[in-house]
C-alpha cells in the first residue's frame, strides 16, 4: 500500500533544516559531514520535517513538530541529529516536551541524548554522553558524574522513533531488542498491531499501528500505553500518536509534512 500525496509538501523544507536546538549544541557537532560518509541506508534525511495538532482528547491544546535536524560530526563520528518537540496541555495539566538525539549514521547508535520533559507543572532535564563502542553511558546533567554500563548498539527514546522506520513490520508480530541504553529498562516492545486507513489534517493515508513500550517514564512508558500511527510505505512516517497521561489521552495527528530537501 501507498502513501497517499500530502498536499502540504513545499520548498519550506530546506528553510526549516536549522532549529533553535542546533544554536545550542557544542561546536564539534555542528561540523557538516561530507556526503561521502559511510550510512546506513534510512527512509529519512536532513531537513525532513513533521508537524502535528496536539489534543487532549478531542480538544485542541498545543502543537508538535519532529524534525531531522542535520548530519553532524560528532566525536569523529557522522551523526544524524534528531529532535521531537511536544507542547500544550490546559488548566489542569501541561506538557513541553523535547527529546534530542544523536544517532550514529552508520550504525544507528545513540550517541547523545538531551531529555528536557515539562509535565504537569514538574520539570526534568536529562543529559546522557552514549558510547556505543565501550557499551557505556554518562549522565552529564548529574553529579557527580560517573561512567554507567550500556549495551553495545544502544538507542534512547528520541532515536527509537527513527530507528522503527527502518525495520520491517508485520501485524501479529511483537519485536524485542535489547537496545536501550539504560540495560535495566531492556527490552524495547515493539507490537505490531493491525493495518487500517486512518485520517489526520494532513489527509487520509493507509497506515501500520504499532504499540511502543520502553521501561521509561514519559510518553513510551508501560502506563501511557501509547500507539502509534505510521505510514504503510517504505518511510514509515508518523501520522499519528496517543499516549495516556494522568489527566487524559495525548493525541498527535499530522498536520504538514516536508521531505528532505535531499531526497
Amino acid at each position: 500500500m501507498r502513501l497517499s500525496t500530502i498536499s502540504h509538501v513545499a520548498v519550506f523544507a530546506a528553510a526549516t533544516a536549522t532549529s533553535s536546538w542546533a544554536q545550542s549544541v557544542p561546536a564539534e557537532a555542528q561540523t557538516v559531514v561530507a556526503s561521502t560518509t559511510k550510512r546506513a541506508r534510512v527512509p529519512f534525511g536532513a531537513g525532513e520535517r513533521m508537524e502535528y495538532d496536539v489534543r487532549f482528547g478531542a480538544l485542541k491544546v498545543g502543537n508538535a513538530h519532529m524534525e531531522v535536524v542535520s548530519l553532524d560530526n560528532l566525536r569523529g563520528r557522522a551523526a544524524w541529529h534528531t529532535a521531537f518537540w511536544v507542547q500544550g496541555g490546559n488548566f489542569l495539566y501541561r506538557v513541553n516536551d523535547v527529546y534530542e538525539s544523536w544517532m550514529d549514521a552508520e550504525t544507528l547508535s545513540s550517541l547523545r541524548f538531551v531529555q528536557e520533559l515539562e509535565e504537569g507543572g514538574k520539570d526534568v532535564e536529562r543529559r546522557f554522553e552514549i558510547y556505543p563502542e565501550r557499551a557505556i553511558f554518562i549522565q552529564t546533567s548529574k553529579k557527580p558524574q560517573k561512567e554507567e554500563k550500556s549495551v553495545s548498539q544502544p538507542l534512547d527514546d528520541g532515536s527509537f522513533l527513527y530507528f522503527v522506520r527502518t525495520i520491517p513490520l508485520v501485524v501479529g508480530e511483537t519485536y524485542d531488542f535489547d537496545r536501550y541504553f539504560r540495560p535495566d529498562r531492556n527490552p524495547v516492545r515493539i507490537r505490531v498491531i493491525r493495518k487500517e486507513k486512518v485520517k489526520v489534517p494532513a489527509g487520509t493515508f493507509y497506515a501500520i499501528v504499532i504499540q511502543p513500550v520502553i521501561k521509561t517514564k514519559g510518553m513510551f512508558s508501560e502506563n501511557g500505553h501509547a500507539e502509534i500511527w505510521l505510514s504503510d510505505d517504505e518511510r514509515h512516517i508518523m501520522l499519528e500518536l496517543k499516549s495516556k497521561l494522568k489527566f487524559g489521552s495525548l493525541n498527535l495527528y499530522l498536520k504538514s509534512y516536508f521531505p528532505s530537501p535531499n531526497s
